[in-house]
């Protein structure tokens, strides 16, 4: 599919190239307050930030075309605190899109977050993107998001069979995502 393009984790080295990737990747989003790059700083210097999920997209001529971010983020309910992932942000630059790269960058994230023992994940996105990886409406699962989103676009996917299994309630985001 995109044989020239390697996934492989961010490096500090990569920041100045990811913050362009992410501002440059949602600038033209009506739905994006345009501070994902802000979010993505944010999450860097907070606890929730696990680096070996915090990927790029790199080309052969080493330019950085793509990232994602997976942070720790928990479910709060009755039965306990459980703690799952976050996707937040997926950016690909605007020239390089509808090319598989978002594709490859989250499916190469769900591996890594697999691996590292994490059982689910969950997003805000578009509803027609995101099914097609496996995931599915968060309210399927017992899962609220703690503000006003169509419910379509509140996505969780389990990374691991039965990984969400008993982990219902509400989505607490750490204070890096500035929600409160």
């Amino acid at each position: 599919m995109n044989d020239s393009i390697l996934i492989r984790q961010e490096t500090e080295k990569d920041f100045g190239q990811v913050e362009e990737v992410v501002r440059l990747a949602f600038g033209n989003m009506p739905e994006s307050d345009h501070t994902e790059h802000i979010l993505v700083e944010r999450l860097r210097q907070s606890d929730a930030y696990i680096p070996e999920l915090s990927l790029v997209a790199e080309t052969g001529d080493k330019k950085i075309v793509g990232h994602v971010l997976l942070s720790k983020v928990t479910i709060v309910s009755g039965n306990g605190t459980h703690t799952v992932l976050s996707v937040a942000p997926l950016s690909v630059l605007p020239e390089f899109q509808r090319r598989g790269i978002g594709g490859m960058l989250l499916r190469e994230a769900h591996q890594r977050a697999a691996a590292l023992g994490y059982g689910g994940v969950l997003l805000l996105g578009h509803e027609d993107y995101y099914p097609r990886f496996g995931y599915k409406k968060a309210s399927a699962f017992g899962i609220k998001f703690p503000f006003d989103a169509p419910d379509a676009c509140c996505m969780a996917m389990e990374l691991k069979a039965n990984g969400l299994n008993g982990i219902s309630g509400t989505v607490h985001y750490p204070d890096a995502f500035g929600l409160n």
